[in-house]
Parts: C-alpha cells; sequence; structure tokens
C-alpha cells in the first residue's frame, strides 16, 4: 500500500519540502533473525529505501541514488507478524539532494499468547525506527 501527499508550501517556501510517502508491509515469519521473532534493524533500512525512491520519482522523475544516513534510532523492537508502515518526508531540497526524515510504526501486531495466527490492529502505533538521510537526484535540476 502506498499513499503520498503534498502539503501546500508556505508562502515563499519550497513546494518540495513535505511532499510525503508511505508504504506498509507485512513482516513475514521467515525475516525473523533472532529471539522472540524479532527482525533485524536492516529490514527497516529497506522500507526506508522503498519509501525513499517513490519520493524520487514523485519528485524527480528518477528512482535516485540514496547517498548517506545522518542518523538511524532503533527505539522498538519489530517482530516477525508485524505491520509496518514506512514514512519518508522531504524536509529540505537542494538543486539535486534532497534530505529526508523517516519513520517506521508497527501498527498491527501478532497476539501468539492469544492463538497461532491471532493478531490486533494497535489503537496507538509503535514508532520502532526513525532517520534522516539525503537522496541525490542525478538529473533534477537540469
Amino acid at each position: 500500500m502506498s499513499e503520498r501527499s503534498m502539503p501546500v508550501a508556505p508562502e515563499g517556501g519550497d513546494p518540495r519540502v513535505g511532499l510525503s510517502v508511505t508504504h506498509r508491509r507485512y513482516v513475514p515469519y521467515a525475516h525473523a533473525h533472532y529471539g522472540g521473532d524479532l527482525v533485524d534493524g536492516a529490514y527497516v533500512l529497506g522500507m526506508f529505501g522503498d519509501v525513499a525512491t517513490e519520493v524520487c520519482i514523485r519528485d524527480g522523475g528518477d528512482e535516485g541514488l540514496f547517498a548517506s544516513y545522518d542518523d538511524v534510532q532503533f527505539r522498538a523492537p519489530v517482530r516477525a507478524g508485524d505491520v509496518l508502515e514506512a514514512t519518508a518526508t522531504v524536509i529540505r531540497a537542494g538543486r539535486r539532494s534532497r534530505t529526508l526524515a523517516f519513520e517506521a510504526r508497527v501498527v498491527c501486531r501478532a497476539r501468539p499468547d492469544k492463538g497461532p495466527s491471532a493478531a490486533e490492529a494497535l489503537a496507538e502505533p509503535i514508532v520502532a525506527v526513525t532517520a534522516t538521510g539525503t537522496v541525490v537526484l542525478p538529473h533534477a535540476g537540469t
């Protein structure tokens, strides 16, 4: 699932700032890497790469290149059976580079204590990972 939004830029602001893309994905049990069905952090970084790619396509008509992460914070565990929502939002736009803020939230979670396939939608999403990063659009501004 993908959602996007483009808020109206403030007076004199860059209309690219605020562009936001969200994807949702079920985390399969095949990705459980550690005890307690924990999933490694690279899984969420892969989701961040996917939402960053869509931001680049919508902003500059190119998949872009992920240049770097400036900060990654693992705030809560991600487990197999979770449904994750990953969002990338443009917070700065240069001629060819964009700085993105990322957030991954757990919106549904497996409940093995209630049954082998039991799960629940969370009333309040759990912020699992936040990050900032830079992408480059090779053909933007030309």
